[in-house]
């Protein structure tokens, strides 16, 4: 009984670190995602503006 509890603690600290981590990147992809999308307007107004 004392092993199935430890094998399910460990599991649930593996699953929480690897929710944090996916977070953290769900996070990050939206940030680069929002900068990737400012870029492409910026470009996109500073080139009609020069024809």
């Amino acid at each position: 009984m004392l092993g199935l509890a430890l094998i399910l603690f460990v599991v649930w600290v593996l699953c929480v670190l690897v929710f944090k981590i996916a977070v953290f990147a769900v996070h990050i992809l939206l940030i680069l995602g929002v900068i990737a999308l400012v870029m492409h307007f910026v470009r996109k107004s500073r080139t009609t503006t020069t024809m």
